[in-house]
C-alpha cells in the first residue's frame, strides 16, 4: 500500500476509537496509584470518541480534510492528561498531511514525527516513560523504515513493533511503574489506537470484546427526552448508576427490600444482584443519598452520575433550539471551578464562584465543557480552577480555544482550589488574579482519604486490597483497614507549627461517627488549631482535609 486517501484513514481512526473503547477499562486498571478512580483509558477513550465521531461525519477522499476534521474533534473531546496529549499528537500529525489529498509512504511517517513535536512542546516539563516516550520512540522507528520501503503497511508495523517495545520499557524509566510492576497506562492506550490503524491498513479486522458478566458493566442508558423543551422539566436530574461489592459485618442484602428503599430515591429503577454484587440504576435528585444507602451493604465498587439536564441541553443545541437566556448567568467576568460533590459545588459558590462545573476524578471535564461555559458566560475574561491535576491541561487547552483572555490557575486539589478562591479580586486583571491566587494556594497543604482497589506497595508503604489510604499531596504515607487510623496519621504528617486553620471535608461514604472522632483528636491535640467541618458529599473519597 503506497498511498493513504481520506476515507481510508477515516476508516483507520474509526477502528483505533473502537480498538481503545473494547479495552479501556484495562487501561484504567494500569493506574499507579490503587485508587478507585483510575480514569486514564475512560479519558482517553472519550477523547478519541469524539474525535472519531467528528471523522464519521466528514469523510471524503481528501486526506488533509478527514484530518482537520479528526484534529477539531480530539481537541474538544479531550480531557485528562493523556486525552490532551494524544489531541496534540494528532493536531501535529493533521496538520502535517492538511493539505494533501493523499500521502505517501514518506509523508505518513512524517506526520507521525511531527505529531510527536507538537505533543512535546504543550507539556511543559515532558517526562519521560510516558504516552511521549511510547510516541517518540514510535515514530522515530516509522521514519526508520521509511528510508527502505514505499509501503505505507511495513512503516504501521514499523511504528507498532517498536511502540509496543518502547511501551515494555517505561518502567525502566518512571521507578514508580517498576514498584507497581505496569507499564505506563497513557502509551498502552495510544497503542491500542495505532493497532487499529495497522489492523485497517493489513485488511483485517479487531474481535469483539469478550462478553462479561452483565455486573461488570453500567447500563448506559440513553435518555430519550420526547418533546421536552425547557431543561428544568427533566425531573429527577441525574441519573445515578453505581455498583456495590458486598461485604462481611454489613448490612445483610435482600433485594427486594433494597428496591424498595432505592424507589423513595427517585424513578426509572433498575436493580440487578447476584451473591457478590448488586448494581443500581436510579433517576433521582439526590444522587449522594443514593451512594450513602447503598454504601451501607459493602463497598461502592463503580460510580456513573450523568446530568440529565446537562445532557438535555446538548440535544437542544443539536436540534437548533436555543435555551432560555437564564440557564447560564451571564457576567462581565468569570471565576469557573469544577467541583465533585454538591456539598463542595456549594461551598464554591459561597465564596464567589460564577460558574461550577461538575467533575473530577473519573469524570474529568473536556476542553469544549470548560469553553462552552466560558463562551456562554459571555465574560469578557475568567479565571478558571481545575482543581485536579488531571484537569489542568484541558483547562489551559480551553483558554487557547476562546477568544477572550483566560487564566488558569493550577490547582491540584480541592483545598487548593478553596483557598485560591479566597484571593481573588473581582477588580484585579485575570493575568493579576492568576498570580495572587497561585500564590495562596501555595499556603494549603491537601489531604484525602480513599480505599485501595488492590494489594501493592508504594513508597514503601504496604496497601491491602480495600484497606483505607491517606494520601498527602500526591503521596499515598499511610494505609490501614481502621479509617479513623488513617485519617489520624495522615493529619499527623500534615500539620506542622506553622498550621492555624483545619477544614475537614466529609464525603457520601464518611460516618458522623468518624467526624467526631477525628474532631475530637484535633481539639485534644493541637488546642491552638481552628477546626471547620463542611459536609462536600463528594464521592469516592470519604474525607478531604485542608491545613492552612
Amino acid at each position: 500500500m503506497k498511498t493513504i486517501d481520506g476515507k481510508l484513514f477515516a476508516e483507520m481512526i474509526i477502528t483505533g476509537a473502537n480498538n481503545l473503547s473494547q479495552n479501556a477499562d484495562y487501561v484504567d486498571s494500569l493506574n499507579v496509584f490503587p485508587v478507585p478512580d483510575g480514569d486514564t483509558g475512560t479519558n482517553m477513550n472519550l477523547s478519541m470518541s469524539s474525535g472519531a465521531k467528528e471523522t464519521e461525519e466528514n469523510i471524503e477522499t481528501h486526506i488533509g480534510n478527514v484530518g482537520i476534521a479528526f484534529s477539531k474533534g480530539l481537541l474538544m473531546g479531550a480531557r485528562g492528561n493523556s486525552g490532551v496529549i494524544l489531541s496534540q499528537l494528532f493536531r501535529g500529525f493533521s496538520k502535517y498531511i492538511e493539505a494533501e489529498s493523499t500521502i505517501d509512504s514518506q509523508k505518513f511517517a512524517k506526520a507521525f514525527q511531527a505529531g510527536v513535536k507538537t505533543a512535546y512542546k504543550a507539556v511543559m516539563k515532558p517526562v519521560e516513560g510516558t504516552i511521549l516516550t511510547v510516541a517518540r520512540e514510535a515514530g522515530e522507528a516509522a521514519m526508520k523504515a521509511s528510508e527502505s520501503t514505499d509501503d505505507c503497511i511495513v512503516i504501521m508495523e514499523a511504528l507498532v513493533k517498536a511502540g509496543n517495545e518502547s511501551l515494555k520499557r517505561t518502567p525502566d524509566l518512571l521507578p514508580v511503574l517498576k514498584e507497581v510492576g505496569v507499564v505506563d497506562s497513557g502509551g498502552q492506550g495510544l497503542m491500542y489506537v495505532y493497532e487499529g490503524f495497522l489492523a485497517v491498513l493489513k485488511g483485517e479486522t479487531i474481535a469483539a470484546p469478550v462478553k462479561r458478566d452483565i455486573n461488570d458493566d453500567f447500563i448506559n442508558d440513553d435518555h430519550d427526552f420526547g418533546d421536552v423543551v425547557k431543561t428544568e422539566d427533566i425531573v429527577p436530574g441525574f441519573c445515578t448508576e453505581f455498583m456495590v461489592r458486598f461485604k462481611d459485618g454489613m448490612k445483610p442484602f435482600n433485594e427486594d427490600d433494597f428496591r424498595e428503599d432505592m424507589s423513595k430515591f427517585g424513578d426509572s429503577l433498575l436493580v440487578i444482584s447476584d451473591e457478590e454484587i448488586v448494581k443500581t440504576h436510579v433517576h433521582s435528585e439526590t444522587p449522594g443519598e443514593a451512594l450513602t444507602y447503598g454504601s451501607q451493604y459493602g463497598e461502592i465498587i463503580k460510580i456513573k452520575i450523568e446530568n440529565m439536564r446537562e445532557q438535555h441541553r446538548e440535544v437542544l443545541r443539536k436540534r437548533g433550539i436555543k435555551e432560555a437566556k437564564n440557564e447560564i448567568e451571564k457576567v462581565e467576568k468569570a471565576l469557573i471551578t469544577i467541583s465533585m460533590g454538591e456539598g463542595i459545588t456549594d461551598l464554591f459558590r459561597s465564596i464567589g464562584a460564577t460558574h461550577v462545573i461538575s467533575g473530577g476524578q473519573t469524570m474529568n471535564p473536556s476542553t469544549e465543557d470548560i469553553v462552552k461555559i466560558i463562551e456562554a458566560s459571555g465574560c469578557k475574561e475568567a479565571v478558571v480552577l481545575p482543581n485536579n491535576k488531571n484537569i489542568i491541561m484541558a483547562a489551559e487547552q480551553a483558554a487557547q480555544v476562546v477568544d477572550i483572555p483566560v487564566a488558569v490557575v493550577p490547582s491540584k486539589t480541592i483545598p487548593q482550589g478553596l483557598g485560591a478562591m479566597l484571593a481573588y479580586n473581582p477588580e484585579a486583571s485575570s493575568e493579576d488574579n492568576k498570580a495572587s491566587m497561585t500564590e495562596a494556594m501555595q499556603h494549603v497543604k491537601s489531604g484525602s482519604v480513599t480505599y485501595a482497589v488492590r494489594d501493592t506497595t508504594i513508597d514503601g508503604v504496604n496497601i491491602e486490597k480495600d484497606a483505607f489510604m491517606g494520601i498527602n499531596e500526591s503521596k499515598i504515607t499511610v494505609s490501614d483497614k481502621d479509617q479513623n487510623k488513617v485519617c489520624i496519621e495522615l493529619l499527623k504528617s500534615m500539620i506542622d507549627e506553622d498550621a492555624e486553620i483545619v477544614t475537614i471535608i466529609k464525603g457520601i461514604d464518611a460516618a458522623d461517627e468518624n467526624v467526631a472522632a477525628i474532631e475530637n483528636f484535633l481539639r485534644e491535640n493541637y488546642e491552638d488549631i481552628e477546626i471547620e467541618i463542611q459536609d462536600g458529599k463528594q464521592p469516592i473519597y470519604s474525607f478531604m482535609f485542608s491545613v492552612e
